[in-house]
């Protein structure tokens, strides 16, 4: 007869997704990365098509909108709201090799403010294991958008789509090591708490 092993299985059958869920999703970022960094002029192009269908969408929803809007001057600001995306979305999508210039601005804003964001959010678990994986990843987001800005415009066409892989590499590798220093930290609390399984 066995004991401790069920509630073990239990227990590390109940924690063992969320560490797969976040490998798996680590690995998947971190092989979209390196497919972007192989091939950065497709990679900048067709995020500049995918920006541009957007940006029409939320043009056509703005227009839904203007009929619901309270008073002429709600549905005016939804009309204009709708003029603007629209606008620039059929720009991107007729031209989206000279939208990558405005890809390339909107990529340094984001670089920064996610650069920002990794850093304040690996200080604030600096109990945990993994913090530093946080800040390298902010780190290297920052020193991207700095590159980014030093070289444009001049570097528009392929840094894009460059950058975006070497952030979205960066960003799989820190869940992935999040991930495995989770599987670990979890295996090593349920020894402590269940003991080392026992047959017999």
């Amino acid at each position: 007869m066995s004991t401790g092993t069920p509630l073990a299985s239990t227990a590390s059958g109940d924690e063992t997704p969320s560490w797969q869920a976040l490998m798996g999703v680590g690995v998947l970022i971190s092989v979209l990365g390196v497919v972007a960094i192989l091939a950065p002029f497709v990679t900048g192009v067709t995020l500049s098509i995918v920006v541009g269908a957007l940006l029409v969408v939320g043009g056509l929803g703005h227009v839904a909108h203007a009929f619901t809007a309270p008073g002429w001057t709600g549905s005016l600001w939804q009309v204009i709201l709708a003029l603007i995306y629209t606008f620039a979305g059929i720009s991107l999508l007729a031209n989206p090799v000279l939208g990558l210039t405005t890809l390339t601005l909107l990529l340094v804003f984001y670089l920064a403010i996610e650069g920002l964001a990794e850093i304040v959010l690996g200080l604030s678990m600096r109990s945990e294991p993994q913090w530093g994986w946080f800040v390298a990843s902010g780190v290297v987001s920052l020193v991207l958008a700095g590159l980014l800005w030093a070289g444009f415009p001049s570097n528009a066409a392929w840094a894009v789509g460059l950058l975006v892989g070497l952030g979205l590499l960066s960003t799989g590798l820190a869940m992935v090591v999040t991930a495995y220093l989770g599987r670990r930290s979890s295996t090593s609390r349920v020894q402590e708490k269940f003991g080392e399984p026992r047959s017999g």
